[in-house]
Order: structure tokens, then sequence, then C-alpha cells
């Protein structure tokens, strides 16, 4: 008696749905290390920023006003160009307090949130 060789279409589609879990789940990960790497980069160029601002101080004795902005930082050769954060929107800058605040509204854009769309600044302490 000859033995039939292949898959059953029973056989398959349990393949086809254990594969289709198994890309479900790196895709997920994937997605997260991914905004985890965003957020780790906006954050280290806030404190590249920081250190572009003492430089300003340094060699001006103060930090720029709030209208000159990090433009200053350009204007001065500090910068070589405007800084976007990682989702390609601009930082914003403000004096408070005679402290020089730099922000990253996040994801979205807008100010507060959470997660991703989270603000980042310069004075957020033990983040």
């Amino acid at each position: 008696m000859a033995r039939r060789r292949g898959m059953t279409l029973i056989e398959i589609m349990v393949v086809m749905v254990i594969l289709g879990l198994i890309a479900g789940m790196v895709g997920i990960a994937v997605v997260g290390a991914a905004d985890r790497a965003r957020v780790d980069r906006t954050k280290t160029d806030i404190a590249n920023l920081q250190g572009a601002l003492d430089l300003y101080k340094a060699r001006h004795g103060h930090y720029p006003d709030t209208g000159s902005g990090l433009k200053a930082l350009v204007d001065e050769n500090i910068l070589g160009k405007m800084p976007k954060d990682a989702w390609d929107n601009d930082y914003q800058y403000l004096m408070e307090g005679g402290k020089a605040v730099v922000k990253s509204y996040g994801a979205d854009g807008q100010p507060g949130g959470d997660g991703t769309n989270g603000d980042l600044s310069n004075m957020d302490e033990g983040k």
C-alpha cells in the first residue's frame, strides 16, 4: 500500500496560525523598541542641547532669551541647524525662573500626554 505524502489542509492551517502568532509577538516587541529608542534619542538630544546652552552662557554670561530661543545657538555656530526631536517636531525653548528649559512634546507634538506622547524636558528629574 502506498503512503500519501504531503500535509492536510488542517495541518497547513495550524502552521499558518502558529506563524501568525509568532509574527504578531515579534511585531509588538519591535514597535515597543522603536518607541523607546525615540524617547531615548530625544532625552540624549535634550542633554546635548543643555550643553550647547551652557556653552552659549559661558560666552555671553546668560542664556538666550525666550524670543531668540535655540536659533541663538545656530546664529553663534554652536549648532549647525535647528534641532528636531525624534518625531521631527521642533524643540520648545523658554526661560523659566532664570533657567533655560528645553522641551519636546513627544510623539503627538502637543503639551501633556502619557507614554510616547508625554513631554520630555531638561528639567525632568530622575527620568
